[in-house]
């Protein structure tokens, strides 16, 4: 039996129970969410969890109202609830009668089309929280974390832990064959099997470049706001990251497209074939690999802050702005042990004046290079209070 590892979301979580009747949980399917549920209720005999995919759970709702009445004293969790949005008004109704708080929670895979569905019946009613796959931060505290394995297999908990990449990689093959061909369907949109994953291969080639939705209609044959639309799709169910430029007070000419990136590293390799520590140390997207991976566990933590990227016409640029306040944090991803800088991010730096400056990089230790700018590995990094 696999020994549970605590989410970062875990305190985050109970508070949020404590402050709302409806607490909803939003993520990718497989990262974690029912697992994170079960084992904070698990002394709770007032508990009760429902997969509203599974056929005998569903059935249990054939009447809403009489099941909540006859388990009106219960905890009740509903997975995957975006399937039946038709219950949303009826836990209004259920909320009104008897304002509860941590009465419900409701897990979901996909985001935006929840909160559009319960931003007016459920409002002022619900708290909406976001689970990731593992991060580096939960992960680097158990014996024996390999950040290359972390890195190679993605944050899937499955996946990482996973027996062998061999095993790794064929869950997440797997994985990918489900979202495509039953997940998106049942999400309401209609996309043929083999186009979806062309373009998901099209937009690994991509990881960490501009998003030039021209370029891509193209080659996929379809109009602009088509492919504006499966870009849409693919952040929605959490799969696909897009970043904007920084757009500062500066008298140079930026670039306004976002950059794009498959958001779990171990789904990126699997795209690209890579199987193996070895196939990424010799593939040309290990740059990108490593920016994507280092900017998605970034980004999970420090949720408060503002996130961009920064670049010039004349090739000038930063992989990663974040700001927050007064604030402005500027990081380079560099995936070597002996980092080399460029003119290029000295001008960057001097653009952008952030308060303090970090090139992450897969080193032993961290060291400062020069007043306010630092070399740091990953794990140290998130353990920063910024």
């Amino acid at each position: 039996m696999q020994t549970y590892i605590t989410r970062k979301l875990q305190k985050e979580l109970n508070q949020y129970l404590d402050i709302f009747p409806i607490v909803g949980i939003l993520g990718a399917r497989q990262s974690g969410k029912s697992t994170l549920i079960k084992h904070i209720t698990e002394n709770n005999k007032n508990f009760l969890y429902l997969d509203l995919q599974n056929p005998d759970d569903y059935n249990k709702l054939l009447e809403p109202m009489l099941f909540f009445e006859e388990n009106k004293d219960k905890m009740i969790c509903l997975d995957e609830i975006q399937l039946y949005p038709y219950l949303f008004s009826i836990l209004r109704s259920i909320v009104d009668k008897n304002r509860e708080n941590g009465k419900f929670i409701l897990l979901g895979s996909a985001s935006q089309d929840i909160i559009q569905k319960t931003s007016e019946s459920l409002a002022g009613r619900i708290g909406f929280l976001y689970l990731t796959p593992f991060t580096v931060d939960e992960l680097s505290q158990k014996d024996n974390y390999s950040l290359k394995k972390n890195w190679l297999r993605g944050g899937f908990p499955i996946s990482f832990l996973a027996n062998s990449n061999k095993t790794s990689s064929i869950w997440i093959e797997n994985y990918i064959k489900t979202y495509i061909e039953r997940d998106i369907p049942q999400f309401g949109f209609q996309i043929p099997t083999l186009q979806l994953r062309r373009f998901l291969t099209m937009l690994s080639h991509l990881q960490g470049q501009l998003l030039n939705l021209s370029k891509l209609a193209e080659s996929m044959g379809k109009t602009h706001p088509t492919i504006r639309r499966y870009i849409d799709i693919l952040e929605q169910t959490f799969i696909v990251r897009t970043i904007q430029p920084y757009e500062a007070n500066i008298k140079k000419r930026l670039i306004k497209s976002p950059k794009v990136y498959i958001r779990d590293s171990g789904i990126l390799h699997n795209l690209l074939r890579i199987y193996s520590f070895n196939d990424l140390l010799s593939n040309p997207i290990i740059g990108s690999s490593w920016e994507g991976f280092v900017i998605e566990n970034i980004l999970t933590k420090y949720k408060k802050w503002e996130s961009f990227f920064y670049r010039t016409n004349s090739g000038v640029e930063m992989d990663l702005v974040l700001t927050y306040k007064d604030k402005i944090i500027a990081i380079e991803c560099k995936a070597s042990t002996a980092p080399k800088l460029s003119r290029s991010f000295w001008t960057a730096v001097d653009d952008i004046k952030p308060t303090h400056t970090f090139i992450l990089a897969p080193v032993k230790d961290s060291y400062k290079i020069k007043e306010k700018v630092t070399i740091i590995n990953l794990v140290d990094f998130l353990e920063i209070v910024l």
